[in-house]
C-alpha cells in the first residue's frame, strides 16, 4: 500500500487527516454553540458566510506564499498558529463577546486556505507521478474520516464540556499535525524561489494564472472545477429540501443521509489507484463526473417510485465514491501539469474559484426552487455535472506542446543581482568570464558595472537608433534578453 511503501506521504496524509478532524470538530460546535447562544439563525449563518469570505479572500495571497516559503515549514507553522489562536475562544461568556468568535473564525479561515495550496504542492515530493492520483485519493479517504470522527466528535465534547471542550480538543488535533511534520524531510528539498517584497504579490499571482491559461489541462481542470462548484452549491441547499420534501424526512434523516456519504467516499478513495492505473488521471474525471450525474438523477428521480429510507441509504453511499475519484483525478492532472514553483497558486486559485462558485450555486438553488419547482431544479443540477463531465474528456485529452514555463518565476527577476549583457538578436552574451584562481570576476572591457535593474522596453536602444560606444553595455537581469541588431556571435558561438 502507498501508505507503507512511501512513509512521506505517510506523515503527509497523517498530519492533514488529523488536522481536517480538528476542522470538522469545530465547524460542527461552533455553529450550534452560536445558535444556542443568541437563538438567532442570521447569526448563526453569519460564521459560515465569514469563513467563506476570509478563504476567498486570502486565497491569491496564500497561493504566492505556499511559491515562496519552505512549504514542510508552513504546514508546521499554521498548525500551530491555529492551536495557540483557538485558545482566544476560551475568553467567550456572553453576546456581548462575540466579535471574538468571528474574529477567532476569520484567522482560522485564512490559516486553514494557506494549508491546502501547500499540502497539494507538497503531493509529488512525496510520491512519484504515476501514485498521484493514487495519493490524491487516500488523501480523500483521510478527508472522509476526519469528517465521520470530527463531526461526532465535535458534538460530543459540546454536549460533554461546553465550548472550552471543544476549543481545547481542536487545539490538540492541530498540535499533533504539527508533530507529525516536524523536523522531517518530505522528499528532497526543492529550489525555492526567493521572498518577494508584499508589493509585488499580485505580479507573482498574476504570473499564476498565465500558467493555467497556456496550459490546456490546467484550463480544463478549472473550467471542471468551476462546473462541480456550482453543482456542490446547488446540492447543499438542495439536499435539505430534497429530503423534507420528498421523503418527509426530517433533522435525523438529513444528517444521517449527509454522513453516509462518507462511507462512499472512503471506499472510493481507497479504490482510486487501482481505477487510475487502468484508466489514467484525466479519464477518471469525465467517467466520474459522468457516474455521478447518473446516480444523482437517480437520487432526485426515484420518490416516483418509492421514499423508502433504506434506498437513498445506499445510493447516497455509492453517490460518495465518484465523487472521491474525480477530485484525485482532478488533483493528480493539475500537480503533473503545474511548473512546480507555481503548483502553490495554481491550486489556491481553483480552490478560490471553487468557493466563489459554490456560493452562486448555493443563491441560484435557493432563488430558483420556488418559482420553478424542486424537481427541474434538481435535474438541472445534475445537467451541470453532465456538462463537467463533458467538459473535462474534452479539455483533459492528450495535450498539444506546451509553451514553456520559465523554472524560475520572472516576478523574482526585480529582486535579483545582474550582471552586464550586450544585448542582441534576441540573444544575451554575458561580458563576464568565469572567475578563475587568483582573477576576479569582471567584464572584458575590466569595467565594473554594478546591479540595477532591467530597464523597460523604452530605454533600450531601438534598431533605427544609433548607440553610442558607452551604450555598448547595458545591465539586465540574468536570463532575459533584449535585442540590437547585427551584433555577431562570440567565437563559442550563441549563449545559452
Amino acid at each position: 500500500m502507498l501508505l507503507r511503501r512511501r512513509p512521506a506521504f505517510a506523515r503527509l496524509w497523517l498530519s492533514g487527516t488529523v488536522s481536517e478532524t480538528g476542522d470538522w470538530l469545530l465547524l460542527i460546535a461552533l455553529p450550534v454553540y452560536v445558535l444556542q447562544l443568541t437563538g438567532s439563525a442570521l447569526v448563526t449563518s453569519t460564521v459560515f458566510v465569514l469563513e467563506l469570505a476570509a478563504a476567498v479572500v486570502a486565497g491569491p495571497l496564500a497561493g504566492v506564499l505556499a511559491d515562496r516559503w519552505d512549504r514542510r515549514r508552513t504546514l508546521v507553522g499554521c498548525s500551530a498558529a491555529q492551536a495557540v489562536l483557538l485558545l482566544a475562544l476560551l475568553a467567550v461568556d456572553g453576546r456581548a463577546d462575540l466579535w471574538i468568535v468571528y474574529a477567532v473564525v476569520a484567522v482560522e479561515a485564512v490559516l486553514a486556505t494557506l494549508n491546502e495550496p501547500v499540502r497539494q504542492a507538497l503531493l509529488p515530493a512525496a510520491v512519484r507521478e504515476d501514485e498521484l492520483a493514487a495519493a490524491a485519493g487516500l488523501l480523500g479517504t483521510g478527508a472522509n474520516i476526519a469528517r465521520l470522527v470530527g463531526g461526532a466528535l465535535g458534538g460530543v465534547l459540546l454536549e460533554a464540556y461546553g465550548l472550552p471542550g471543544v476549543v481545547l480538543g481542536d487545539a490538540v488535533t492541530f498540535l499533533l499535525a504539527a508533530a507529525v511534520l516536524a523536523g522531517r524531510a518530505l522528499g528532497p528539498p526543492a529550489a525555492r524561489a526567493p521572498g518577494a517584497p508584499a508589493e509585488r504579490a499580485a505580479r507573482a499571482w498574476v504570473a499564476g494564472l498565465a500558467v493555467i491559461r497556456d496550459r490546456r489541462e490546467l484550463r480544463g481542470t478549472l473550467a471542471v472545477t468551476a462546473l462541480m462548484a456550482l453543482a456542490q452549491g446547488a446540492f447543499v441547499v438542495l439536499f435539505v429540501v430534497f429530503v423534507l420534501r420528498e421523503l418527509g424526512g426530517g433533522g435525523s434523516e438529513v444528517g444521517l443521509l449527509r454522513g453516509v456519504q462518507a462511507v462512499g467516499g472512503i471506499l472510493g478513495g481507497l479504490g482510486t489507484g487501482w481505477l487510475a492505473r487502468r484508466l489514467g488521471p484525466a479519464a477518471l474525471v469525465g467517467a466520474g463526473l459522468g457516474a455521478f450525474a447518473l446516480i444523482e438523477a437517480a437520487i432526485w428521480n426515484a420518490p416516483a417510485a418509492s421514499t423508502a429510507l433504506p434506498l437513498y441509504l445506499v445510493l447516497f453511499a455509492v453517490v460518495g465514491a465518484p465523487g472521491i475519484v474525480v477530485m484525485s483525478g482532478l488533483m493528480s492532472v493539475l500537480l503533473s501539469a503545474t511548473p512546480e514553483n507555481f503548483r502553490g497558486r495554481v491550486a489556491s486559485t481553483h480552490a478560490g474559484v471553487f468557493g466563489v462558485l459554490q456560493v452562486a450555486g448555493m443563491l441560484l438553488a435557493g432563488l430558483l426552487v420556488e418559482p420553478v419547482g424542486l424537481l427541474p431544479v434538481l435535474n438541472a443540477q445534475v445537467a451541470v455535472l453532465a456538462a463537467g463531465a463533458a467538459v473535462g474528456a474534452w479539455l483533459l485529452r492528450s495535450a498539444p506542446p506546451r509553451r514553456p514555463v520559465a523554472d524560475q518565476d520572472a516576478a523574482d527577476d526585480l529582486g535579483r543581482p545582474v550582471r552586464a549583457a550586450v544585448v542582441g538578436d534576441q540573444r544575451v552574451v554575458a561580458l563576464q568570464p568565469p572567475a578563475g584562481p587568483g582573477r576576479a570576476d569582471r567584464p572584458l572591457d575590466h569595467q565594473v558595472l554594478g546591479a540595477g535593474r532591467e530597464p523597460g522596453d523604452d530605454e533600450v536602444a531601438r534598431p533605427h537608433q544609433r548607440a553610442r560606444a558607452d551604450q555598448e553595455c547595458i545591465t539586465v537581469p540574468e536570463g532575459r534578453g533584449h535585442g540590437r541588431p547585427h551584433h555577431e556571435d562570440p567565437p563559442d558561438g550563441p549563449a545559452r
